[in-house]
């Protein structure tokens, strides 16, 4: 989307009335979702396509060490006094993960849903800015101005003592990564985590985007990591085992020589931040079904290397253990009476973005 139409729509927000699905009423790409059976033919297909078309990932992308360093950290950015916080703000350490399954009446997942519109227009509004000699605190910067022009509240600005109010991971770095000074270099990829706090609903959404230009094999690892997310999404509905995820993007994952790094979970989100269920991307065997109404993200991430991970000593940044580059996406997802609704949708390029 370009970055004209992203702020003219940021712009006019607040005067949006009806929610844009993605994958609403059990159908996706124009197909219908019945079932385990099918969802698995999913996978199998895009699997066996994406072994057909990558090679085996080239060992010059698993590096022997870090290419990213500690960079300075700019004060955290100020929001007016009128936009309401999340309780947690001003807390020294995160709360907890709430036991509570967030299931939404009508009220609720209107609310939601708002949130991840708006979570879903920054994403793409910051996502359009990504370019070499651009500075991760200058993309922070631009999501907060962004956020709070719409009478947001970025809830990761002071979630246990979180400096920034998005997350930016650079090449190796997983996730949480803090936005800082260091300049975007050509050929690196990027996650944006984009979270916001709208009305007394979270919405979260990411995207890994490209820098400029790099290697075939590198640009296809990003979109093995993308088909990942759209391929769970697809096979979520009411009754489905939470499990079923973490074994497609497995399944998809281990296809294409790449790992699922095991220490990135999605978790309930809606009126608390971080609720129940905690739901994983790699194979397990954790109990729980999905059901009509609720919430909740799915955020697998991937590695070209291995899945472990290893934290800086700022207790927030976490790399992969080789150097090897980790791709992401995330959206906030709605289970309806007949699958499943993408609260964070990407939405089509009309024909006058490019103008």
């Amino acid at each position: 989307m370009g970055m004209r139409r992203c702020l003219t729509r940021l712009k006019h927000f607040m005067a949006y009335s009806n929610g844009v699905s993605a994958l609403g009423s059990g159908e996706c790409c124009g197909g219908k979702w019945s079932g385990v059976e099918n969802l698995r033919a999913v996978a199998e297909v895009s699997t066996s396509t994406r072994v057909e078309q990558q090679a085996k990932p080239s060992r010059l992308s698993i590096r022997p060490t870090s290419f990213l360093r500690p960079a300075t950290v700019s004060p955290p950015l100020e929001v007016p006094k009128y936009i309401p916080r999340p309780p947690y703000v001003g807390a020294a350490e995160p709360p907890a993960l709430a036991e509570e399954i967030q299931i939404h009446d009508e009220a609720g997942v209107s609310g939601v849903r708002e949130a991840g519109r708006l979570a879903a227009l920054i994403r793409d509004y910051v996502g359009s800015l990504v370019r070499p000699g651009v500075t991760t605190d200058e993309l922070d910067k631009a999501a907060h101005d962004a956020i709070i022009d719409s009478g947001a509240y970025p809830s990761l600005l002071g979630f246990g003592g979180f400096p920034k109010s998005v997350s930016t991971s650079v090449n190796e770095c997983i996730c949480n990564g803090i936005p800082n000074s260091r300049p975007l270099q050509k050929g690196d990829i990027i996650n944006i985590d984009i979270n916001i706090y709208l009305n007394g609903y979270h919405a979260e959404t990411s995207e890994t985007h490209i820098c400029g230009t790099v290697d075939e094999h590198v640009r296809q690892f990003v979109e093995v990591a993308r088909d990942c997310l759209n391929t769970a999404i697809a096979m979520c509905g009411p009754g489905i085992d939470f499990r079923e995820i973490g074994a497609i993007i497995t399944d998809i994952a281990d296809g294409c020589n790449y790992h699922v790094v095991e220490h990135v979970a999605g978790h309930g989100v809606g009126s608390l931040f971080h609720s129940a269920p905690l739901i994983y991307h790699c194979y397990n065997y954790k109990s729980g079904r999905m059901v009509a109404g609720q919430t909740f993200t799915l955020e697998p991430a991937l590695s070209m290397g291995t899945e472990k991970a290893l934290q800086w000593e700022d207790m927030w940044t976490t790399v992969t253990a080789d150097g090897s580059l980790s791709a992401q996406f995330k959206h906030t997802v709605l289970i309806t009476e007949s699958g499943a609704e993408i609260l964070t949708p990407k939405e089509e390029m009309d024909e006058d973005d490019n103008e």
